[in-house]
């Protein structure tokens, strides 16, 4: 099971540098690590970044990916929910380091239908 590590700024005049802080902090063992060019536009959906593209072409099931706020990954409901449905399709769970969400297992699902759970939607 790979821990696989997304970064985002969106301006060349931005730096990766709390991100950086952030997943350090959170000791993850041997991460790969996908980071989009600076200024990727948040946005552009995220399924359409090029290297989230090409996290998500790697991981396996069972994998992690890690960002350390939301905003480096979605800006809006809808992408989130886009975003939620390929990891649970892939078996591929989401761990967010700080800020909103970073207690919470956003690809949490019933274990009966496997549908996003309902505290998940709503929370989002």
């Amino acid at each position: 099971m790979a821990n696989l590590v997304y970064k985002r700024v969106s301006t060349d005049q931005q730096s990766t540098a709390r991100q950086n802080l952030v997943l350090d902090e959170a000791g993850i063992e041997g991460p790969v690590v996908f980071e989009e060019e600076p200024g990727t536009s948040s946005r552009l959906h995220p399924l359409q970044r090029p290297k989230f593209r090409e996290l998500m072409n790697y991981a396996r099931p069972g994998d992690t990916v890690h960002i350390s706020e939301m905003f480096h990954l979605v800006r809006g409901t809808g992408h989130i929910l886009d975003v939620l449905d390929v990891l649970h399709r892939d078996q591929v769970a989401l761990r967010i380091h700080d800020g909103a969400f970073s207690a919470m297992d956003l690809t949490a699902r019933h274990p009966r239908t496997g549908e996003l759970l309902s505290t998940v939607k709503f929370m989002v």
